[in-house]
């Protein structure tokens, strides 16, 4: 069953094909650019995600051993944070431009 499936799927996929020969009404070249930007900005959306968990996770486990100190790990984790945010948004802008 497993293997019909497959081949049906890969005999559809080849039977697409010739869509992509006809050049579009435009008569230009596919354009890629829009795409590419929206993997670019979910690309720097993720890592920016995973570094602000990261540096969160840090600065809690930081203000748990030194309670002390909050002050200032608060005020370098927002200031992280602000930093780590500036680099989806400038991905953002990049992408816009480019397209």
């Amino acid at each position: 069953m497993t293997r019909k499936m497959i081949f049906l799927a890969v005999a559809f996929l080849l039977l697409a094909s010739p869509i992509f020969a006809q050049t579009p009404g435009g008569g230009g070249v596919l354009d890629l650019k829009l795409p590419f930007a929206y993997l670019a900005m979910g690309i720097a959306a993720g890592l920016c995600g995973l570094g602000q968990g990261k540096a969160v996770a840090s600065a809690a486990e930081a203000m748990a051993r030194n309670p002390g100190a909050s002050g200032g790990i608060r005020f370098a984790l927002i200031l992280g944070l602000a930093l780590i945010e500036s680099l989806a948004l400038y991905t953002l802008f990049i992408s816009k431009i480019v397209t």
